[in-house]
């Protein structure tokens, strides 16, 4: 049993056999791109800011993702050792500059399928704010120096973790300080002035998808009299692991997250489905 996910023992057997395929994620990664109209966020954050509460894309976007899993919990799955697992909770990684230097941190958010918009907004907040002090280094970083700090530890260790996890056998101590250890990794190239990319999912840790928000820009589109209207959007680069789910759950998934993105107060109070619903389909 490991730490961080219970074994999927009832699958489709046709997602049994995929992993024997495709061993790693680097094999089996699937890619699209997103480009979502970012008027309807910006009329809801204006919206939420005359009330005193300040929310971003960032954390728009999270939230549609939290609501998606929510609903399609095989969105949380991954794979270790060609086995599939569910995974307990929901966690996004994402690094945070340091203000004032090139000097960057990454760590993990922690999140509950019932967690409306304005949680996962008061979450990131709370995780930004603490990553961002100064001369401070999160748990993370403070196990990453001690790893450098002895010469030869770093590789010895890194091949004692793969081995530990592969096996099961990693600790939740080492699990819960580990960013590549999480449901979904973020990263917000825009706030650097970059366009989106096509970011790996990595092969260490049990990372499944991985989404990169990037500038603004301009996408065509037909309007209703035959014409073209260009609409400003908000562009995603998706990387996701093909083995965890099929390609209509992942469409439909992405689908929602449109739809909770184009009208944010869906995403406003818990969502529909029963907690217990998911915890059972999770299992």
């Amino acid at each position: 049993m490991r730490k961080d996910g219970r074994r999927v023992k009832h699958g489709d057997p046709m997602y049994t056999v995929v992993p024997h395929i495709m061993v790693d994620r680097c094999d089996s990664m699937n890619m699209i791109e997103l480009f979502l109209p970012v008027e309807p966020m910006n009329k809801y954050i204006r919206e939420k800011r005359e009330e005193g509460i300040n929310i971003s894309h960032l954390a728009l976007v999270i939230a549609a993702y939290v609501r998606a899993v929510a609903e399609y919990p095989v969105l949380n799955r991954f794979i270790v050792n060609r086995k599939i697992y569910a995974r307990k909770g929901i966690q996004v990684g994402m690094v945070v500059l340091k203000p004032g230097s090139d000097e960057h941190t990454m760590n993990k958010m922690h999140f509950m399928p019932e967690d409306d918009v304005f949680e996962v907004n008061r979450k990131l907040v709370s995780y930004v704010e603490e990553n961002r002090k100064p001369g401070e280094q999160n748990s993370t970083d403070g196990m990453i120096n001690f790893l450098c700090s002895i010469p030869g530890l770093m590789r010895f260790a890194v091949g004692t973790l793969r081995f530990l996890d592969k096996h099961n056998l990693l600790p939740a101590s080492v699990i819960d300080l580990s960013p590549f250890h999480a449901s979904m990794t973020i990263t917000n190239l825009g706030s650097i002035r970059t366009n989106h990319i096509y970011h790996h999912i990595y092969n260490f840790g049990t990372t499944s998808q991985l989404i990169s928000m990037g500038n603004l820009r301009e996408v065509p589109r037909r309007d209703g009299n035959g014409g073209i209207t260009f609409d400003r959007c908000l562009p995603l680069g998706v990387v996701m692991d093909e083995r965890i789910a099929d390609g209509i759950t992942y469409a439909t998934a992405f689908k929602r997250i449109q739809a909770y993105l184009k009208d944010p107060h869906l995403m406003e109070g818990e969502p529909k489905v029963c907690i217990r619903e998911w915890e059972n389909k999770n299992i």
